[in-house]
């Protein structure tokens, strides 16, 4: 059942955690923090989005602390690093923090960036790696598909793992597909599955190779299992940036995924120069546990977001109760 309003905001916490770099436009991850009967447990939705899309994170939230977990099957997660829009000078700093990973996943397509930055970004990336180091890209939807062709054609030669959401569409990605089957690049759906009204239609169209499965905005745990069951398609559970509590969501849908073969994206905690806990889901041998977070009083005082910011989030929350109250 949904539990009230008020049990929510009675352990509610808001925490402004500083980023190490730049990562999606901002430097510092706002967060709303909740205790359950089952623990810690994060509503994080990026504050451009509106409340009926929040309120699916919102539902993810309740789902993890309060809700049934499935069967775990694994107790360790493989993850990636994540490189965010940086030069390439600064490519060993930053992997460096993911410790043992051997898949990093590169940000590409930036507006302020040019293709032969992200070449640079990518081939920096190959170097630090070496050859049996595996690379994806994540555009997040930003090319055309003349754009998409031309950038993956000229990146290639790195050896690419996949290329996520290297288009807006559904429409759009099944003709990239096409276009770079030649060339052996997988094609990866984020935005496709996450944002969309039906989850399901990118697979039905034969637009992706694989889906990339995040458990906040896809409703929770069970919600999301239940999309990498009928779509039929290998899946990257990944994060959205979140704390170490939403780092611990995924883990656990991670964990509780009969088939796993790719590294996921939950090692993000190592972009993040704070965290809520002592003991923060850092990546370790390439990978992270699967576990539930102790929240840190010291810490989520010493983060604590404005008073404004506070209220700004809890009426988010109301509002986005209300919505699953309908």
């Amino acid at each position: 059942m949904l539990p009230s309003v008020d049990d929510l905001l009675e352990s509610a916490r808001v925490v402004a955690l500083p980023l190490r770099t730049r990562f999606r436009g901002i430097t510092v991850r706002e967060a709303l923090l909740l205790t359950g009967p089952h623990g810690a447990t994060e509503f994080s939705p990026f504050v451009e989005y509106d409340d009926s899309e929040a309120a699916t994170w919102l539902a993810a939230a309740i789902d993890f602390g309060w809700g049934t977990t499935p069967p775990l099957l694994r107790d360790r997660i493989p993850v990636n690093a994540t490189l965010p829009v940086v030069t390439p000078d600064r490519v060993p700093e930053i992997l460096d923090r993911f410790a043992g990973c051997r898949t990093v996943k590169v940000k590409v397509a930036d507006p302020g960036a040019t293709l032969a930055d992200d070449v640079a970004r990518v081939a920096a990336v190959r170097a630090y790696l070496g050859p049996e180091g595996r690379i994806r890209l994540d555009a997040n939807g930003a090319w055309t598909v003349d754009e998409a062709e031309r950038a993956i054609h000229a990146m290639a030669e790195f050896d690419l793992e996949y290329v996520e959401q290297p288009c807006a569409t559904v429409a759009e990605l099944a003709e990239i597909r096409s276009r770079v089957h030649y060339m052996d690049v997988p094609i990866a759906a984020d935005e496709s599955v996450r944002k969309a009204a039906d989850p399901l239609a990118v697979a039905r169209a034969g637009a992706a190779d694989l889906l990339v499965i995040k458990a906040q905005p896809l409703g929770g745990i069970s919600a999301a299992a239940r999309i990498v069951a009928e779509a039929g398609l290998p899946v990257v559970v990944s994060s959205a940036l979140d704390t170490s509590v939403g780092l611990s969501m995924g883990a656990h849908l991670a964990a509780a995924l009969p088939e796993l073969q790719f590294d996921c994206g939950l090692g993000t905690a190592a972009l993040l120069a704070e965290d809520v806990t002592d003991a923060p889901l850092l990546p370790h041998d390439g990978a992270i546990e699967v576990r539930r977070i102790d929240l840190s009083a010291q810490l989520l005082d010493r983060h604590a977001a404005s008073a404004d910011r506070r209220d700004w989030w809890l009426k988010r929350l109301r509002r986005c109760h209300s919505l699953l109250e309908g």
